[in-house]
C-alpha cells in the first residue's frame, strides 16, 4: 500500500540518536553510526522524529510500504519493558501493564461545569469564573485518534494554534460544547486533509467550525478542512471564523 512514512538521508545524518529517542514506536535505530528506519510497520508516519533532527536528514515521503502495525509496536514495547524490569529484579507478573506509547497520546474526556464565585463588589452578586472548556485529550490534529469515542455526535472545532492566544474569550465563545482539535499548517509537515477526512467520514460529526488567523499561512488549515468535508461525502454544516492579529473577530 502507498502511505506516508519516514525517510532518512544518511548523508546528512550525524548519528546523534535524537530521532531514535523521539520515535516512541521504535521504528528508528542507530546502525553503524547512522539513523535508519529499521521497521516500516513500526512507523506511523506522524513524524514525531522530524523536529528533533538537527541536520534536516529526516522527511516524510509517500511510498509503497506495509501498513503500520500498532499491535506489533505495543507487543515490542511490552517485551522491552519486561526485559528492563527483569534486569532490575522486577516483574510484571500478576500486574496490569501500564499503557504503552507516549503519555501525551493517552485519551481522556472531561466533564466541564461552570463554577460560580462571589464577586468582589458584593456577597450576593455572582460572576462566572473562567474555566477551561477543553472537552478531551489529546487535542493536536496529529495526535488525536480518528476513531476516538469523543468524536461520536460531536460538534467539531478545528482551530489554528495561535487563535486561542490572540482571542481572549476563545474557550467561552468557541470551545464550549465542542470537541476541539488544533494544528499549524506552517509548522506541521503533514497534510491535515487526510486525517480530517478520516475523522469526519468515520464519525457522526454534527457541525464543523474552523477558526483561523488572518495570516495567509492559516489558509492551509481552512483549505484542508474544506477538502476533508468534500472527500468525506457528507453534508455537514460548517463555518469559518477569522481572528485578526490584535485579537478581533473580522470574519464569521
Amino acid at each position: 500500500m502507498k502511505r506516508k512514512i519516514v525517510e532518512i538521508d544518511e548523508a546528512k545524518c550525524n548519528g546523534c540518536g535524537l530521532c531514535a529517542n523521539a520515535c516512541h514506536e521504535g521504528a528508528i535505530a542507530i546502525v553503524d553510526g547512522k539513523a535508519r528506519l529499521v521497521k516500516d510497520d513500526y512507523c506511523d508516519g506522524m513524524g514525531d522524529c522530524l523536529p528533533e533532527c538537527p541536520t534536516g536528514a529526516i522527511r516524510i515521503v509517500e511510498r509503497d510500504a506495509v501498513a503500520y502495525d500498532e499491535k506489533a509496536v505495543q507487543e515490542r514495547k511490552m517485551a522491552k519493558m519486561q526485559e528492563q524490569m527483569k534486569a532490575g529484579g522486577m516483574s510484571l507478573a500478576g500486574k496490569t501493564p501500564p499503557p504503552g506509547g507516549c503519555p501525551g497520546k493517552a485519551m481522556r474526556q472531561f466533564n466541564r461545569k461552570e463554577v460560580p464565585q462571589p464577586s468582589a463588589s458584593g456577597a450576593d452578586a455572582q460572576e462566572r469564573v473562567p474555566t477551561s472548556e477543553l472537552a478531551q485529550w489529546p487535542c493536536q490534529i496529529r495526535l488525536v485518534p480518528a476513531t476516538a469515542p469523543f468524536f461520536k455526535g460531536a460538534k467539531l472545532l478545528i482551530a489554528a494554534d495561535c487563535t486561542a492566544y490572540a482571542y481572549a474569550a476563545f474557550h467561552r465563545d468557541f470551545m464550549r460544547g465542542k470537541v476541539t482539535i488544533v494544528g499549524c499548517p506552517k509548522l506541521d509537515p503533514v497534510d491535515y486533509s487526510e486525517k480530517l477526512t478520516e475523522i469526519i467520514r468515520e464519525n457522526d460529526i454534527k457541525s464543523v467550525t474552523i477558526v483561523r488567523m488572518e495570516v495567509p499561512c492559516c489558509g492551509g488549515l481552512e483549505l484542508a478542512t474544506k477538502k476533508a468535508l468534500q472527500a468525506s461525502g457528507k453534508f455537514i454544516p460548517w463555518q469559518v471564523v477569522t481572528i485578526s492579529l490584535d485579537g478581533r473577530l473580522i470574519d464569521s
